[in-house]
């Protein structure tokens, strides 16, 4: 079920006592649920039980927080640190496009990634590729957020590039290219 019967997404109230309370089963959930709910694609939206103020933003960002308090280390320090940094700079409009762009590719070609990443170095070189490829997309991204802000002070923690890095960076984009033409080619045999 991914939402009520009317297609309207799911309400979940938010009670001063914390408690969050699943109008659709009436009953009380905790962030794991939904968290789960979330992992099945079910929409929802967060709303405070007195004021109806919409929390849904802070309940997804809570359960977040909650996931990488428990382990789960997805986002690395540098990127929250680069999130940060952003909500005071003035190209900070287009980090939310950006995030939701990158993450509807990603997840749209996920699969078949892994299958070229483990076609291309073998199955147990999959999950470090991919890694490295996501570190290699987060400095490409640092270097263009310093490329729209030339006025904005460097972060700290940026260091100064390789004498290689246009070597490198020429490297990188045709790995990219490669694997998008192999993408390509897979989505072509798909459609056959």
């Amino acid at each position: 079920m991914a939402a009520t019967e009317e297609g309207a997404p799911i309400r979940i109230r938010k009670y001063a006592n914390r408690r969050l309370y699943n109008t659709a089963t009436s009953s009380y959930v905790t962030l794991a649920d939904l968290a789960q709910l979330v992992r099945d694609g079910v929409e929802f939206t967060v709303e405070d039980a007195k004021s109806g103020e919409d929390l849904t933003r802070a309940t997804l960002t809570q359960i977040i927080v909650d996931e990488e308090q428990s382990g789960a280390n997805l986002l690395p320090v540098s990127l929250l640190r680069q999130i940060i940094s952003m909500y005071r700079d003035n190209a900070g409009w287009m980090l939310p496009a950006y995030l939701e762009q990158s993450m509807e590719w990603f997840t749209a070609n996920h699969d078949a990634m892994r299958r070229e990443v483990e076609r291309a170095y073998g199955p147990a070189a999959a999950f470090g590729s991919l890694d490295d490829l996501g570190k290699r997309n987060l400095a490409l991204f640092e270097q263009a957020m310093r490329i729209w802000n030339p006025f904005g002070a460097a972060a700290p923690e940026a260091k100064e590039a390789p004498p290689d890095a246009g070597g490198e960076l020429q490297a990188m984009r045709s790995e990219i290219a490669r694997m998008q033409e192999r993408l390509d080619a897979l989505a072509g045999k798909g459609d056959g």
